[in-house]
């Protein structure tokens, strides 16, 4: 094992999943993965890590340390279930699952709906760490909001501007990409590696697993802190719209709320922050290639909103535009809350009213200088990916 480890970390690659899986046994002390479905997800991602992502040693050496990562929180979940059994009894009631996509203002809106009594969402921390580590008392994750406060560190050190451009706390509300990206599914894994052979593969698989899987999670992190017992939880991210049937099936008490901007003024913006990220673990990307991949990625994920929202007739859907939300938080805040059966009490009113003055004490966020040019593009080339959207929504 040694020598492969070795023998690995010199040529840059990442190892099999048999290897992977090895080291976060060794490092958990645990066996169990329970249902090992995502195994296939890990098989067709490996493949296109190694041929498609240009990484280098260093990236190699992050990606394997994601998928082990992945693995022993996998490992702590199932055993923390078999240890506490009535975690399963948890009832969880999603209210809404948010899935603009990003730089559309569905992180604002989030944590000002999160945020509200009797209302929650995933903490950061615990995005990035779901399963208590050991040694961990029920009610008290210091280690894990220590642990994200180190890696948030390194992330600002990284992207020196990203608090700038997508603020972020350990505590605060954040969307559960980074927990479907450790069950090698969501948006995670192709928004920090160039992996469009593995988002392919994804897009064509049932998702209904992934998210009885993310059912259970948010099952366990209730169970975890008891004071959320009876809340109604707030979910987000882009990714829900790659598996939208399967978000109706499992959280079938949910409306979708997506928010809307002009992709026009959101795209180049957006493939400079993944140029930035895949920068972190590739030596050679270029940013041509990050267009040619994300252009059509996005455009692909809003004609499936699309077609989820015209096969339900817009009943459980929810528009929100960018502008308005601006303009108003607490009006559109109100408006989703009567719209998903949430009583506009003098408590949650006053919640929301706090919230948007301390955001809007914070000042206007720093707009992206990524231009269209810089990516071989154009706005008319990028009007016209999106014409179908823009036509229907803006």
């Amino acid at each position: 094992m040694r020598g492969m480890a070795l023998a690995v970390e010199e040529i840059g690659i990442v190892p099999g999943r048999n290897v992977l899986a090895a080291q976060a046994r060794a490092q958990t002390g645990l066996d169990d993965f329970g249902d090992t479905w995502f195994f296939a997800n890990i098989d067709a991602l490996i493949p296109s890590l190694n041929d498609e992502a240009r990484l280098s040693p260093a990236g190699a050496a992050t990606a394997r340390a994601m998928i082990v990562n992945g693995l022993v929180n996998r490992l702590r979940h199932v055993d923390l279930v078999k240890r506490h059994p009535e975690i399963l009894d948890e009832r969880v009631e999603v209210a809404a699952v948010l899935v603009g996509l990003p730089r559309t203002g569905g992180a604002m809106l989030h944590r000002l709906l999160a945020s509200l009594p009797g209302m929650t969402g995933a903490r950061w921390f615990e995005t990035q760490n779901y399963a208590p580590l050991p040694g961990e008392a029920r009610g008290r994750p210091d280690q894990r909001r220590q642990a994200a406060e180190a890696f948030l560190a390194y992330m600002h050190e990284r992207i020196p501007g990203l608090p700038a451009v997508h603020p972020m706390s350990v505590d605060q509300p954040d969307d559960e990409q980074a927990i479907l990206g450790q069950l090698y599914s969501g948006m995670m894994i192709e928004g920090a590696y160039h992996v469009p052979g593995f988002a392919r593969w994804l897009g064509g698989r049932d998702r209904a697993r992934c998210y009885r899987d993310l059912r259970e999670i948010l099952q366990s992190l209730q169970w975890q802190e008891p004071a959320r017992k009876g809340a109604r939880w707030v979910l987000k991210t882009a990714g829900h719209l790659m598996a939208l049937d399967a978000v109706l099936a499992v959280f079938p008490g949910a409306r979708i709320v997506m928010t809307h901007r002009d992709p026009v003024a959101t795209v180049p913006a957006y493939c400079g922050m993944e140029y930035s990220l895949y920068r972190m673990v590739s030596d050679t990307i270029d940013r041509a290639s990050v267009a040619r991949f994300w252009v059509p990625r996005l455009a692909g994920l809003l004609g499936d909103y699309g077609k989820a929202r015209a096969a339900d007739g817009g009943r459980r859907f929810i528009d929100v535009l960018h502008a308005d939300l601006l303009r108003d938080p607490v009006g559109r805040g109100t408006r989703v809350l009567e719209r998903v059966g949430i009583a506009l009490t003098a408590p949650v009113r006053a919640a929301m009213e706090a919230w948007a003055d301390e955001e809007a004490g914070r000042g206007e966020r720093m707009p992206s200088a990524s231009a269209p040019e810089a990516f071989g593009l154009d706005e008319a080339e990028i009007g016209q990916a999106f014409a179908a959207y823009r036509a229907a929504f803006l």
